[in-house]
């Protein structure tokens, strides 16, 4: 387990509240054991807390051309047939993993590829299950383009708490299928837009493990959308 880079400078702000705080209680309260230990429990969880949050698990990826990793720790929310207006205007496989703020938050490309399609959109912070946060939030679009010419787009869309979308990849960038290409600060919600036909491995409300889990997997046979 690691402690992950996005994580290093809200660490040390918070060590350096925990001890403000613990030491003002000491210097004013230091006869009051009650307070001095609601303060020591104070601190300790909100160490942990953050050192939880921005952990960084290490993954076994195991690849594949035809598998679609999911790119995000959380639930599956979504599963529909929807039209996506920004890239593909046309039909497509929407599924979206729901990031609450116990997850790890590290963002990784479900598809090996070539990034053909970046943009970043400021925007609102409504609450990342609700279906308007994919168009009204604060969020990131990525297309990418795998060896055989099958495009997938991913969105990082941030939520009520998350204020913070980081990433990591540019048009032109060559990615790795499992590799890190954002992170979103607490609380989010990634959506994945797949062609229809594609086979879906997952239902609704499973627990997912980004670059573990398999979305889904192209067919083969049928003609990709």
């Amino acid at each position: 387990m690691k402690f992950h880079k996005e994580g290093y400078t809200t660490l040390a702000l918070s060590i350096l509240f925990v001890f403000v705080i613990n030491a003002l209680v000491h210097f004013f309260y230091s006869d009051n054991v009650v307070l001095t230990w609601i303060v020591y429990i104070i601190s300790f969880v909100l160490l942990v807390t953050v050192i939880q949050f921005f952990r960084s698990p290490i993954r076994k990826i195991t690849p594949g051309e035809q598998k679609i990793l999911c790119p995000a720790d959380g639930k599956v929310v979504v599963i529909e047939e929807t039209e996506e207006t920004e890239y593909f205007k046309d039909r497509r496989l929407q599924i979206s993993i729901f990031m609450s703020p116990i997850n790890v938050h590290i963002n990784r490309s479900p598809i090996a590829g070539v990034v053909r399609f970046f943009k970043y959109h400021p925007g609102k912070y409504l609450m990342a299950w609700n279906p308007k946060s994919s168009t009204l939030n604060e969020r990131t679009t990525i297309v990418v383009e795998s060896s055989f010419g099958v495009e997938v787009l991913f969105r990082q869309i941030a939520g009520a708490l998350a204020r913070r979308i980081v990433w990591y990849v540019n048009e032109g960038k060559e990615v790795k299928q499992g590799e890190e290409f954002g992170f979103i600060k607490f609380g989010s919600r990634v959506d994945v837009f797949l062609p229809l036909g594609t086979k879906v491995n997952v239902k609704l409300g499973d627990k997912v493990k980004g670059g573990v889990t398999v979305l889904g997997e192209f067919d083969e046979e049928q003609p990709i959308s």
